[in-house]
């Protein structure tokens, strides 16, 4: 697969790169009004059921997360025509996913440019390190960077940190609107929790809004992480690294249920939103059924989905993620060559 392609994909999505107001309003109709809607009736219905509260904490969750892909799509330009929609509405959105607009559409706009790059890693992405990177680690940072990718902590505490903390800290590289736009969410949250909870009490405002908001952070890091993290994903240095086979090829088609690609907004359809981010999420499933070249991606389903987290390095000479237990055959490859040039390499014990 090469660049000689791109005239292929540009033309095959074109067409549905193109906005419509009602579809996207329709989108705000199932997602947020519904949203609000079940958050309002668990409000009226606690201690009634405890299966009912915990069927609707997972509905709301639901359609939080699809609230936050259509966020995402106005961070791109893509769910209104207009430019002016797109940015008012994404940053009313925003408040309700947690999100400073302008720096998360900073930051994401960063990711689609260097997604499987290995030389501009670092923004927007989720931390991978080379088999030779862990190793030249220290103790402590193999130890850190070990805790961050066990499932335990990625999908239990990193929404926390990922979706509640690291928004509110403005980046010390931003912009002055970036700036701008972390303080002024942070104040309206900031403002609308104190409101919310001294109106309705704080016991049930937070029994409420956080198991909903919690459930959905961590299905929403799930989802972004299988959509790059999987074993065959793309990955390239510099000159190497071709945008279209970055997106093709280290981007996979997620394929769901339908209730659960209802709730996604067809996000698992990545590779069509990597190839033009300007397809909105209402046109992808047509965008990938316009040209054969979208046969070809890397397709995965929920168990796939689930077994992705295995894999925790990637292994240059490999050309694929691997497991921890291959990054030791990895190691133990690494060994005669460090030796030749005098690196030292840790023992396989202290790698784990």
């Amino acid at each position: 697969m090469t660049e000689s392609l791109t005239p292929t994909w540009k033309a095959a999505l074109a067409p549905h790169a193109r906005a419509r107001t009602d579809r996207a309003v329709l989108q705000l109709l199932t997602s947020l009004l519904p949203y609000l809607a079940l958050t309002t009736l668990m409000y009226l219905t606690l201690g009634t059921s405890v299966l009912l509260t915990a069927l609707l904490i997972v509905l709301a969750a639901g359609f939080l997360v699809r609230t936050f892909v259509i966020f995402h799509d106005c961070t791109h330009g893509s769910l209104f025509p207009s430019r002016r929609a797109n940015r008012w509405v994404g940053m009313v959105l925003g408040l309700f996913v947690l999100a400073p607009f302008r720096q998360w559409q900073h930051e994401h706009a960063v990711h689609h440019a260097t997604s499987g790059d290995l030389d501009r890693r670092g923004v927007g992405d989720v931390e991978t390190l080379t088999v030779r990177e862990y190793q030249a680690k220290g103790r402590g940072g193999r130890l850190a960077y070990r805790l961050f990718r066990t499932p335990a902590i990625m999908f239990g505490i990193g929404p926390i940190v990922a979706m509640m903390i690291l928004p509110r800290i403005p980046v010390k590289e931003a912009r002055l609107r970036q700036r701008r736009s972390v303080l002024l969410t942070d104040l309206s949250i900031l403002a609308a929790i104190v409101g919310f909870g001294q109106f309705l009490g704080w016991g049930p405002f937070l029994l409420v809004w956080l198991p909903a908001a919690l459930l959905a952070g961590s299905a929403g890091v799930w989802l972004f992480y299988v959509q790059h993290q999987f074993e065959d994903a793309y990955w390239a240095r510099g000159d190497d690294w071709v945008y279209a086979e970055a997106a093709l090829q280290g981007s996979t088609y997620l394929k769901l249920p339908w209730l659960l690609n209802f709730f996604s907004a067809s996000i698992g359809l990545h590779h069509v939103h990597h190839l033009n981010p300007r397809v909105p999420n209402y046109n992808l499933a047509r965008a990938h059924q316009s040209d054969p070249i979208f046969a070809t991606v890397p397709t995965i389903g929920i168990r796939e989905g689930l077994r992705a987290t295995r894999f925790k390095l990637y292994d240059e000479d490999a050309g694929k993620l691997v497991t921890w237990a291959q990054a030791r055959e990895a190691f133990a490859r690494l060994e005669p060559a460090n030796e030749l040039t005098g690196l030292r390499v840790e023992p396989q014990g202290a790698v784990g």
